[in-house]
């Protein structure tokens, strides 16, 4: 039976030959021209000291529905900001999540942290549009590509010039994900087939991954105390955003998980 992951994926390639077929890649490459400048997302994650918050807007998630009907992205991101956030993630996909690049966009004008393009990408086309929109990064997921695409998708982000950031789940693809040369790795204490969440993932992963790779947590990070054990760990990072979304300040929820 297919797994949820699987459906995702087939959706999103349906999903981006309709994309070509309204605005062409040479279309989006002749907007690449006019975007604004990238930002460095790689060198607020890997200066040191505390764990690092990429802070997350969304607009809904399978598992809880709707989340802060009438909230803006601006507001969000902008209390993100204020709370010592290092970058942000923008989700982008809209039939699971409700996202869409004008969200993007509007988060990139709207702070001046730099801005990850939080999708289920299998084409280059969706690298590109990422670029066009204003995205300083773009997330790639292991279990989603083969080793073809997964390496052609990594050097198209950097050809560009921005920052890839490499996800996995399943401990088997962490060799895959290292032998790219990645720097910025993330493991999903989410496993996107069954959508369980295990937080002590990531921690069992941490000594398979080299000192000199940065790493985000993602993924079932709520308190203060699970912040803790992930920088006991040596963990530089973590991406977060349900559990700050759904509190009713989450600007100050962001601050309280970074101690401040």
């Amino acid at each position: 039976m297919p797994t949820i992951l699987d459906e995702i994926v087939a959706r999103k390639k349906k999903e981006v030959e309709l994309a070509r077929e309204r605005v062409p890649s040479f279309a989006l490459e002749g907007r690449m021209a006019t975007a604004p400048a990238v930002r460095d997302f790689f060198a607020p994650l890997a200066s040191g000291g505390d764990v690092k918050l990429i802070a997350e807007f969304k607009r809904k998630s399978p598992s809880a529905g709707e989340i802060r009907p009438g909230s803006t992205v601006e507001d969000v991101v902008r209390g993100y900001a204020a709370a010592g956030a290092s970058c942000l993630s923008i989700l982008t996909d809209g039939v699971g999540f409700g996202g869409s690049l004008v969200d993007l966009e509007s988060a990139r004008v709207a702070v001046s942290l730099p801005v990850l393009r939080k999708e289920f990408v299998v084409d280059r086309y969706q690298v590109l549009e990422a670029r066009a929109h204003g995205a300083d990064a773009v997330l790639l997921i292991a279990e989603c590509l083969d080793d073809c695409r997964l390496r052609s998708l990594y050097r198209d982000i950097l050809d560009i010039g921005m920052t890839p950031l490499v996800e996995l789940h399943d401990a088997e693809n962490l060799p895959r994900v290292l032998d790219l040369g990645a720097t910025l790795v993330g493991i999903n204490n989410r496993d996107l087939k069954t959508m369980t969440t295990d937080l002590g993932h990531v921690l069992r992963l941490r000594e398979r991954v080299p000192d000199d790779v940065v790493l985000v947590a993602e993924s079932g990070i709520k308190t203060r105390a699970d912040v803790e054990r992930l920088a006991a760990a040596g963990i530089g990072a973590m991406l977060v955003g349900e559990s700050l979304l759904v509190q009713p300040d989450p600007g100050r929820a962001a601050a309280a998980l970074l101690g401040r």
